[in-house]
């Protein structure tokens, strides 16, 4: 609770603002009209961070999922996660890290107000695009919910997509690495019939080891 004396001190800084604002309006609009104008360009040039950046980059924000391989016990949707690219431009990369990008989904929102359909029925298969030796390696096959086995949890937590096990030994090799991933749905027959949307979010992380 504020206390009396606080209230008082506040009140008094407010007073004292609108006061000085009326003031202030008051002398400025004494002012005669000005006999000329004139500007300044405000120029600055802003270098590059000396050491670079790791980033991530999608190369699109939106895919379509097109029904494929339904059968009489669900109903499947099936396209591709648009290229998932980390670049790296650092010119000194910590000893001991390693970065990894993750992808967690959200309910498949009907746009009629059909019930949603929840994350763990969209899995995926990552794969990387850059060529290479190991340094960066896919995350493992997320099945859907309507599956069976371990990894049959879906995309309801972040579930890797992929990683470089070394930072520094992942830059010296490319300073760019591109994955994706298969996706797919999977969903009751009785699923109701409609637009849906779901946000997926890929997320990208550095950590020592």
């Amino acid at each position: 609770m504020m206390k009396k004396g606080t209230a008082a001190r506040c009140a008094a800084g407010i007073l004292g603002g609108l006061l000085l604002v009326g003031v202030g309006s008051a002398a400025f609009a004494e002012f005669p009209d000005a006999e000329d104008t004139d500007g300044v360009d405000v120029k600055v040039d802003i270098a590059p961070t000396a050491n670079g950046a790791l980033s991530l980059t999608v190369a699109n924000t939106e895919t379509t999922l097109t029904e494929s391989g339904t059968t009489a016990s669900f109903r499947q949707f099936t396209g591709a996660l648009p290229n998932v690219t980390v670049t790296d431009t650092r010119t000194d990369v910590p000893a001991g890290v390693a970065w990894y990008v993750v992808g967690q989904a959200g309910d498949f929102v009907g746009t009629a107000g059909q019930p949603n359909i929840t994350p763990d029925h969209l899995g995926w298969a990552p794969a990387v695009v850059t060529a290479n030796d190991g340094e960066v390696a896919p995350g493992d096959v997320v099945d859907t919910s309507l599956d069976s086995g371990q990894n049959a949890v879906g995309l309801a937590g972040q579930e890797l997509l992929y990683l470089a096990l070394d930072s520094a030994d992942a830059k010296a090799v490319s300073g760019q690495w591109t994955a994706n991933a298969n996706l797919v749905l999977k969903t009751p027959v009785t699923v109701a019939p409609g637009s849906y949307t779901s946000l997926l979010t890929l997320s990208l992380f550095e950590d020592a080891y």
